[in-house]
C-alpha cells in the first residue's frame, strides 16, 4: 500500500525545481569582459600542448582558470556599481547657469550641503591643491600663510606662517608631507608644520608639481630653469635651462608624466628629464597663453590666451583643436574634472563648461566679491574649490567627479595602517624616470637589448668553468724542506745575482765608451786629409 502524498509539498518542491533550472549566473555582455580582459591565455590541451611535464601544465591549467574567474567577477561587479554621476537638468524655460549654489545646497542632502563652506582670509592671493584622494587641503597665500586641513571633518591639520612670499604649493605621495615654493628655495613640510628639507637647488621657483607614480618633485623657475628631484632617495634627477623666460604656465599630463609649459609666444612645449630639449611643440595661440589644463585621462589639453580663446586639443595626435570657445573676458585660471567638466576663472566670475555632442556650453557661473586666482576641482567629490586674496570657497557642482573608486589605487576613506602600506606599495612599484615619454605605452614593452644582456649576464654567472682534473698522484711534502727561512734565503740569493748581472753590464758599457773616445783622438784631422 502506497503512503498518501502530500499534494502541497509536492507542488512547492516542483516550483523550487523550476527555478533551480532556470536560475543561475546571468550572463555577461562581451564588451564588459573585454574591458577587464588580461589577453589570449595558453592553450594547454592534453595533446597538443608543448609543455610535456604533467605537473607544471596542471599549475597552469589552475593559474589561467583563477584568471578567468577574476575577470568574470571583475565584470559582474560592475552590475552593484549603481552610483553614476548625474548632471543638473533645468526646467522647461530655464537654464542651468541661473541656479545659485545657496538653491543648489538647499535642493541636496545636509552630507552634501556640508561640503559648501568659506574661508574668510587675509593674507592672499591664495593657492592651493587637493590630495589624490580628494579628502585634505593644503592653502599657501602670497604673504607666507600656509594651512592644511581635512576640509571634510574640517579638522586643521597645521597652520604656520613661513614669513616670505609663498608662490606655490603642492602635496607630495601622503598627506603627511607637503612642499612649498618659497621667494629663494623649496621647502618641505610635514603635517604638523615642521619643515624636513630645504632644496636649495631648487631657487626662484614659481611652479611646482608632483609626479605620484615616478615620485619625482618637478618645478619652474622665474629664470626658465625646470628640475627634477626624487623625494624618495633625495637626489637630483636633472636640471636645465628651458630657454623660455620666466615659467608661469606649468602642468602636468597625468597619463605619461609629462611636464607641459606655456610660454609668451602661444607655444606649449612638453619636457622629460630625460631630454635636454622639448619632446613636442604644439602652437596654440598667436599670442601669450595665459593658462592650460589636461583631462585626468591624458587625452585633452585646453588652453587660453589674451585674445579671449579657448582651445580644446586632442594631444595623443598633437593636430588642429577640436574645438573652440570665445569668452568675454580672457580666462586666467583652468581646471579639468574628472568628468571632463572645465572650470574657467575670469576676472572675478567661474564659469563650468559641460561637453556636448557639438560644443562646450555653459553649466554653472558663480560671481566672486575679488579676481579668482586659482581654481581646481575635487578629484571624487563634487566641489569645485576657487581661491582670491581674502577668501576660500567651496563650491557644489553636480557630476564633476567620479562615483566609484578604486580602492587598491586611491582610498579617500583610508586609515593609517592602510597609508603606511599604500605607501611601501608605491615605492616598490616606482616607475623610472626613463620612461617619462610621450607615449605612455612603451612602459608595457620589452627592451629587447637590455634583456638580452641580462639574460647572458646570468648564464656567465650560472655557467662556472670546471677545473681539470689531474689523476696523477699527490706528492708528499718532506718534511723541514722549503719553510719561510729558505724562501728567504733564496731571495736574497736571486738578489744578489741581479745586482751582479747590473754591475757587469755597466762595466761593458764603460769599457765601450772608453774605447771610442781614444779611437777619436788618435785621428789626424789635417787640412788636406779629406782629398786622401
Amino acid at each position: 500500500m502506497k503512503p498518501p502524498v502530500n499534494k502541497r509539498y509536492h507542488e512547492k518542491m516542483t516550483t523550487v525545481k523550476k527555478r533551480n533550472k532556470h536560475s543561475g549566473k546571468m550572463p555577461i555582455d562581451k564588451t564588459i569582459l573585454a574591458k577587464y580582459s588580461k589577453g589570449p591565455g595558453i592553450e594547454l590541451k592534453q595533446k597538443t600542448s608543448t609543455i610535456k611535464n604533467k605537473v607544471l601544465r596542471k599549475k597552469l591549467q589552475q593559474k589561467e582558470q583563477a584568471i578567468e574567474e577574476q575577470v568574470e567577477a571583475s565584470a559582474r561587479a560592475e552590475l552593484l556599481l549603481t552610483e553614476e554621476h548625474g548632471y543638473m537638468e533645468a526646467e522647461p524655460g530655464e537654464v542651468t547657469t541661473e541656479y545659485r549654489q545657496k538653491q543648489i545646497a538647499e535642493s541636496v542632502d545636509i552630507t552634501s550641503a556640508a561640503k559648501r563652506f568659506k574661508l574668510d582670509l587675509q593674507f592672499g592671493p591664495y593657492c592651493f591643491k587637493y590630495t589624490r584622494n580628494g579628502r585634505h587641503l593644503l592653502l599657501g597665500g602670497k604673504q607666507g600663510h600656509l594651512a592644511a586641513f581635512d576640509w571634510v571633518t574640517k579638522k586643521l591639520a597645521c597652520e604656520i606662517n613661513v614669513m616670505e612670499s609663498v608662490h606655490d604649493v603642492t602635496w607630495l605621495h601622503v598627506e603627511t608631507m607637503f612642499a612649498v615654493a618659497q621667494k629663494d628655495w623649496v621647502y618641505v613640510y610635514d603635517n604638523q608644520g615642521i619643515e624636513l628639507h630645504c632644496l636649495k637647488r631648487m631657487n626662484g621657483v614659481t611652479r611646482l608639481e608632483f609626479l605620484p607614480y615616478h615620485f619625482l618633485l618637478a618645478s619652474g623657475s622665474k629664470d626658465g630653469h625646470m628640475a627634477w628631484v626624487d623625494v624618495s632617495i633625495g637626489k637630483q634627477i636633472a636640471r636645465y635651462n628651458s630657454h623660455l623666460g620666466r615659467i608661469s604656465v606649468m602642468t602636468q599630463n597625468p597619463s605619461n608624466a609629462v611636464l607641459c609649459v606655456g610660454d609668451s609666444k602661444g607655444i606649449v612645449s612638453m619636457w622629460s628629464p630625460n631630454s635636454y630639449k622639448p619632446l613636442a611643440k604644439m602652437l596654440c595661440h598667436h599670442q601669450s597663453i595665459m593658462t592650460c589644463a589636461v583631462h585626468p585621462h591624458g587625452t585633452y589639453m585646453a588652453t587660453s590666451s589674451i585674445d579671449k580663446s579657448v582651445k580644446i586639443w586632442d594631444i595623443r595626435q598633437l593636430a588642429g583643436p577640436v574645438s573652440d570657445l570665445h569668452l568675454r573676458s580672457p580666462a586666467h585660471r583652468m581646471s579639468y574634472s574628472q568628468c571632463g567638466l572645465l572650470a574657467l576663472g575670469m576676472g572675478n566670475v567661474v564659469e563650468v563648461y559641460r561637453e556636448t555632442s557639438s560644443n562646450f556650453t555653459p553649466y554653472l557661473r558663480h560671481r566672486t566679491a575679488r579676481n579668482v586666482n586659482c581654481v581646481k576641482f575635487c578629484p571624487y567629490e563634487d566641489v569645485l574649490g576657487i581661491s582670491t586674496a581674502n577668501e576660500f570657497s567651496s563650491l557644489l557642482v553636480p557630476g564633476s567627479a567620479e562615483a566609484n573608486y578604486d580602492a587598491h589605487e586611491i582610498n579617500p576613506f583610508q586609515t593609517k595602517n592602510q597609508r603606511r602600506e599604500t605607501e611601501v606599495k608605491a615605492l616598490l612599484e616606482k616607475i623610472q624616470p626613463e620612461l617619462i615619454t610621450l607615449d605612455s605605452t612603451e612602459i608595457l614593452e620589452v627592451d629587447v637589448p637590455s634583456y638580452k644582456e641580462k639574460v647572458e649576464a646570468k648564464k656567465k654567472l650560472l655557467y662556472i668553468k670546471p677545473k681539470p682534473i689531474n689523476f696523477e698522484p699527490r706528492r708528499t711534502k718532506a718534511k723541514g724542506k722549503g719553510g719561510t727561512a729558505k724562501i728567504i734565503k733564496t731571495k736574497k740569493i736571486l738578489k744578489d745575482l741581479n745586482r751582479r748581472e747590473m754591475i757587469e753590464t755597466l762595466r761593458e758599457e764603460q769599457k765601450a765608451t772608453t774605447s771610442k773616445k781614444t779611437e777619436n783622438q788618435n785621428k789626424d784631422y789635417g787640412v788636406l786629409n779629406r782629398f786622401v
